[in-house]
């Protein structure tokens, strides 16, 4: 069964294949800088309650706010 969720719904240690940007130009233009693409793979590191999360792409660590998370659509891996 495929799971769609937003990314900030992932757990620390959970992983998804990006499948969608949900925002403007400036919005993917900011993730496409950082490798947030569609078919790249994420990993929740750490969520911070209040506070951003830190994830993983491809071996680099970026710290995103909560909102920025939940317009990153995964699937679930």
């Amino acid at each position: 069964m495929l799971m769609i969720v937003p990314l900030n719904s992932l757990k620390p240690g959970e992983r998804g294949i990006v499948v969608n940007l949900q925002g403007g130009p400036g919005f993917r233009n900011r993730l496409l800088g950082m490798g947030i693409t569609p078919g790249a793979v994420v990993q929740v590191i750490e969520v911070y309650n209040p506070g951003p999360l830190i994830i993983s792409v491809s071996g680099t660590r970026f710290a995103i706010g909560r909102g920025m998370a939940s317009r990153i659509i995964v699937r679930k891996l």
